[in-house]
């Protein structure tokens, strides 16, 4: 008997990746991990077992966890990606009952468990050409407003996040425009020179945004929140949409414009500070030092040259009382297959409240490299957490999707981060980093990116008072689900 028992154990745990059934607020540990060559997505594997366990001849690591309330940091708003007009465009492609089931692995349990997306004020890098925004009036200045209008790409928008904040309600939706219309600056496109806001259309820019945020409460989507200027310190030409704005002119529009126009709309849309790179911190200090009364959150993106995420972190400690968030970092087969957890764990660390990539949806990579739809200058080679076979009408998820799934999943809105001591990578990247939550349910979530080429017996122990251990694969995020 003892035998038959031994071989069914062993038989169970090399048989292949189980499907996903996660027990909210279960009685006994789970864990599910995803591995760099994809042999395992999301897939149940064995569990942690309470107490130090036996690693046998693996290398060990140990972490730590404050699971008392000594420990608590930020609660979680969510993890998605960006909704861009190419996303727009191959999720419209498919087939209605694809289609339909790509909205839900997305945006529910089926799926990702998406809580937070961020969406592009008209065009970006990622839409079909040609670049526009709500009010072109075909170059000519349009003071009074007069011609503002969605058109078919911001209407297509429009009604797909509000499709997608039907299948869930408590989605968290954000917009950013990549440029004001070109008659409020210079030119539109194309040209790095004048490529900034035109000081006498100051009130415009700020009724520009509360006609949009108007439009889309229209057709049925209301907005949580805004940038103001995506990456204001990019003021990249050669067809690319930009736009130059010093932090001092951010302050003073937040403050003197957007903020009070949306407060007499009778809007109470956030807004969130900068939407740029850690290193240049004094940036969103200004706009918060001027600004602070109508600014809620601080926006980061992940392409600082040195990135280091502890700038969020003395970023909390000066400003406690605001938000923040990792709001872009591109993934692409030129990034690691790490990119979507690096640039996920590194800010849950550092007090952001969530982390979204640099594009939820594209195209299948093209003959010459490029996947798109993008605009002339734009990024080419940005690949979606997800891609579209236009031809076959299919459509397959990456692997940046399932790193962070292993987050978004298992990290539920409102969830509160706690504080843990032990993660370490050395230089290449290889190494530890972790990042743990409790739950709304009161179960703790803690996901575990290992980065070495080798599998690892992980030891955790808890200010509870407890110690759970068990096996991380070489080259994967793992996550831990207690009790």
């Amino acid at each position: 008997m003892l035998l038959s028992i031994l071989t069914l154990l062993i038989g169970q745990a090399l048989a292949a990746p189980s499907p996903l059934s996660v027990k909210v607020g279960q009685a006994s540990p789970q864990a599910y991990a995803s591995t760099s060559d994809l042999k395992y997505k999301l897939s149940a594997v064995a569990a942690p077992v309470s107490g130090a366990g036996n690693p046998g001849g693996a290398s060990t690591w140990s972490l730590s966890i404050d699971d008392t309330q000594v420990g608590y940091k930020q609660k979680i708003s969510g993890f998605g990606g960006s909704v861009t007009d190419a996303t727009v465009t191959v999720i419209n492609a498919l087939p209605a009952d694809k289609r339909s089931q790509l909205l839900r692995q997305l945006v529910t349990s089926d799926g990702a468990n998406f809580a937070l997306l961020r969406h592009t004020i008209a065009a970006s890098d990622l839409s079909g050409p040609p670049a526009y925004t709500y009010d072109d009036s075909n170059g000519n200045a349009d003071p009074n407003m007069n011609n503002f209008n969605l058109g078919d790409r911001g209407t297509a928008m429009a009604k797909l996040l509000a499709e997608l904040k039907g299948i869930r309600p408590d989605l968290t939706i954000f917009g950013s425009p990549w440029s004001a219309p070109g008659w409020m600056k210079y030119v539109l496109t194309g040209n790095a020179n004048n490529n900034w806001l035109d000081t006498q259309y100051y009130k415009q820019y700020a009724q520009y945004f509360v006609k949009y945020l108007q439009a889309y409460a229209g057709l049925g989507i209301k907005v949580d929140a805004i940038t103001i200027q995506n990456e204001p310190l990019n003021n990249q030409g050669g067809g690319h949409v930009t736009m130059y704005q010093t932090a001092d002119e951010a302050a003073k529009v937040t403050h003197d414009y957007i903020g009070p126009a949306l407060r007499a709309a009778g809007l109470n849309t956030q807004i969130w500070a900068y939407d740029h790179n850690t290193d240049q911190p004094s940036y969103p200090q200004t706009v918060l030092n001027t600004a602070s009364e109508f600014v809620q959150a601080t926006a980061w993106h992940c392409y600082a040259g040195n990135l280091d995420w502890t700038v969020l972190t003395n970023f909390h400690n000066a400003n406690p009382g605001k938000s923040q968030y990792m709001t872009e970092c591109w993934t692409s087969p030129q990034t690691s297959w790490y990119q979507s957890s690096k640039n996920t764990v590194g800010p849950l660390q550092n007090w952001a409240e969530g982390s979204l990539m640099w594009t939820l949806g594209t195209w299948t990579e093209a003959a010459d490299g490029t996947f798109g739809p993008y605009i002339q200058g734009g990024c080419a080679t940005c690949r979606g957490l997800f891609v579209v076979d236009k031809n076959a009408g299919t459509y397959q998820f990456t692997v940046d999707y399932y790193m962070l799934a292993q987050f978004s999943k298992f990290i539920p809105k409102g969830a509160t981060i706690l504080s843990g001591t032990g993660s370490y990578s050395y230089d290449g990247y290889a190494g530890i980093q972790s990042v743990a939550s409790k739950n709304p349910d009161g179960t703790r979530t803690v996901v575990i990116e290992n980065t070495f080429g080798n599998d690892i017996y992980l030891t955790l122990s808890t200010a509870s008072g407890q110690k759970w251990s068990g096996n991380l694969m070489a080259n994967s995020v793992t996550t831990w689900i207690l009790p």
